[in-house]
C-alpha cells in the first residue's frame, strides 16, 4: 500500500470515528502529496518521505514558538499533529545507532579526514534517508571526522 493510499484510508477511518484534529493532519499531508505529484520531483518515496519530515520540522518549530509566547494550546494543536505526521515516517534511529551506521559508512566508503567532511556528510544522508535528521547526520560526521 502506497502512502498516498495509506493516508486516504486513514483519512476515511477518521471521519467515520470524528476526529477531526487527526482529521486535519492527515489533510495536510494529503495536500503536500498531491502538490508533489504536480512537481518537478513526483511522488518518489524519498520525495514524500522528505516532505513528511519537513511538516514535522515545520510543526514543533511552531510549537516552541507558541511556546515562548506562552500560548500552550496552540503549541499543544502543533505537537499532536507532528505525532500523526511522524507516523508515517520510518523509525528514527537513536544516537547509538546513528553513530555505529555513520562510522560504517565511512569506513566503506574510506572516508577518513575532515577534508572529505561534506562529501561523507552526502554519502551517510543519502544512505540514511529518512531515518535521521540531516543536523544529527551532520552533527555525528564531524564528530567522527574530528
Amino acid at each position: 500500500m502506497s502512502l498516498e493510499e495509506q493516508i486516504n484510508a486513514d483519512i476515511k477511518a477518521s471521519m467515520l470515528a470524528k476526529e477531526s484534529a487527526k482529521l486535519e493532519a492527515l489533510r495536510a499531508v494529503k495536500s503536500a502529496i498531491l502538490l508533489l505529484k504536480t512537481s518537478a520531483d513526483g511522488s518518489a518515496p524519498d520525495a514524500e518521505l522528505k516532505a513528511l519530515q519537513k511538516m514535522v520540522k515545520q510543526r514543533k518549530e511552531t510549537a516552541e514558538i507558541y511556546t515562548s509566547q506562552s500560548r500552550g494550546d496552540l503549541a499543544e494543536v502543533e505537537l499532536f499533529q507532528a505525532a500523526i505526521i511522524e507516523q508515517y515516517l520510518p523509525k528514527q534511529l537513536s544516537g547509538a545507532e546513528l553513530e555505529e551506521q555513520v562510522k560504517a559508512i565511512l569506513v566503506a566508503a574510506g572516508v577518513s579526514g575532515a577534508a572529505e567532511m561534506g562529501k561523507a556528510i552526502g554519502m551517510v544522508n543519502k544512505a540514511l534517508a529518512g531515518k535521521a535528521e540531516g543536523k544529527a547526520i551532520a552533527d555525528m560526521v564531524k564528530k567522527l571526522l574530528t
